[in-house]
């Protein structure tokens, strides 16, 4: 008798443990969406949330390591979904670096005037969406524009509406060379705050635009506040190292020294001002006569003495590699620092990457997407900040069902709200017009999803 009671027991512990086993998800007996993306080889639904008129979704997608050997090593590329209706417009937002370390739901400019799905895609090589062990030649522009092709052609078995891609800043650069390669992907692109350095030397717009934007007085205060910096260099490095060692930054893996970090950090300074400031923040820039400490604290607002140090450029590895080998970055002059720097040849991508991971520029993949996108591209919109630094190298669109605004004042935040009241108002038709929405759409407002911060991790990176 007790025997038998003890293996009546055993028996319900164990169909206990399959019910309660993570080996086998509870879900909805009738669930048609999670159906369709089972059925996609490769993809992973890691978890849900569901929100009021919305599921979101954080999945992976598997996807080859080099798309010329699909068969010789693969890697999970993280990415989310945000789901209104499978017969809505679809947005591919490509932010050009990695997702929130907890991703969750928010929404574009574009898919908020389209009331659409959201397709947010994690770039390749910003962790966890890293091959291993990794080859860091893997990693083109052509290679994720390769990816993203595979998401887009993988989820229209799902989504049966128009594909919209949107980027800000690198994400911008991104949606454009997905563009290039695979033009048939997706029905309109809208890139915000886009540079386009299709000859990395020739950097002349960038102290164009330094030698002409805000006031004359703002920017004396600027190169004043910049030089004094310089000048203090031996009680302000000080500073910096005290504040490495309380806070554990090193310096010895990329950049090198302290000495190297404060000055990479001085110079970015007047373009950080620029990049997320608005004129009007000119009054709150320290005279040169300011003590250290407000002199210090400011560089640290605007610019971070943080960033500099190996904690703070390796989740940026990939954007160094990638602007060092294919991208480019800004070169200026910095004729108001004459005698100032110790290190001219300081102001480049591989002076923040491991000496393994430095590469020789090769100019040709931009020159060859300034050429398409001026002469063969179509259904283009490019938005830019009047005074963002990096709008001030921006692509050339065609004439084919194409557009380029600059939003008044603006800096790297700038988008489509921001434009002129007619311009905003064009630039929404032409987007909808390419989505198939009528043009009298009304837009969800915010009770329903938030909208994304598109350039939250994009700072100068020279």
């Amino acid at each position: 008798m007790v025997a038998g009671v003890r293996s009546r027991i055993v028996a319900l512990l164990a169909a206990l443990l399959v019910v309660l086993s993570p080996a086998t998800p509870v879900r909805a007996a009738d669930d048609p969406l999670l159906d369709q993306l089972a059925a996609i080889p490769g993809l992973s639904v890691v978890s849900e949330t569901a929100g009021t008129g919305y599921r979101f979704f954080v999945l992976t997608y598997r996807q080859p390591a080099d798309h010329r050997h699909p068969n010789a090593g693969s890697f999970d590329q993280r990415l989310t979904l945000l789901h209104r209706s499978s017969t809505s417009p679809t947005v591919l937002y490509t932010n050009g670096y990695g997702l929130a370390a907890s991703p969750r739901a928010t929404q574009t400019e574009p898919t908020a005037l389209l009331n659409g799905n959201q397709v947010s895609v994690e770039h390749r090589f910003f962790t966890p969406s890293r091959p291993a062990p990794a080859d860091w030649s893997d990693l083109t522009i052509w290679q994720e524009a390769s990816d993203e092709h595979r998401i887009v052609t993988a989820l229209k078995s799902v989504y049966s509406g128009r594909w919209i891609q949107t980027g800000g800043s690198k994400g911008g650069m991104t949606s454009v060379y997905h563009r290039r390669f695979y033009p048939g992907d997706v029905d309109g692109v809208v890139a915000y705050v886009a540079p386009d350095d299709v000859i990395n030397p020739a950097d002349t717009a960038y102290d164009r635009f330094f030698d002409t934007v805000g006031t004359a007085a703002c920017r004396t205060t600027l190169d004043d506040v910049q030089r004094e910096a310089l000048r203090r260099r031996d009680s302000l490095v000080a500073r910096l190292q005290a504040d490495a060692a309380e806070q554990g930054w090193t310096f010895s893996g990329s950049i090198g020294t302290a000495d190297r970090s404060f000055e990479m950090t001085v110079l970015d300074s007047v373009w950080a001002f620029w990049q997320y400031s608005t004129a009007a923040d000119c009054a709150g820039v320290p005279a040169a006569t300011a003590s250290d400490d407000e002199i210090y604290d400011w560089i640290d607002a605007v610019a971070g003495w943080s960033f500099y140090t190996d904690q703070g450029l390796a989740p940026y590895w990939p954007y160094y590699y990638q602007a060092a080998s294919q991208l480019g970055w800004p070169s200026l002059r910095f004729e108001h620092l004459r005698g100032l720097r110790h290190y001219p040849g300081l102001y480049t991508a591989n002076s923040s990457l491991p000496p393994e991971l430095r590469r020789e520029h090769n100019p040709v993949p931009m020159i060859d997407v300034d050429l398409w996108v001026r002469t063969a591209s179509e259904r283009m919109l490019f938005v830019y900040g009047q005074n963002d630094p990096w709008s001030a190298e921006r692509f050339t669109p065609s004439k084919r069902d194409s557009a380029l605004f600059v939003a008044p004042g603006a800096n790297h935040g700038a988008n489509i709200a921001k434009l002129s009241p007619d311009d905003s108002a064009a630039a929404t038709a032409m987007l909808r017009r390419w989505a198939g929405v009528p043009a009298s759409f009304a837009t969800k407002q915010s009770s329903d999803v938030p909208l994304d911060d598109m350039l939250g991790e994009h700072r100068p990176i020279p």
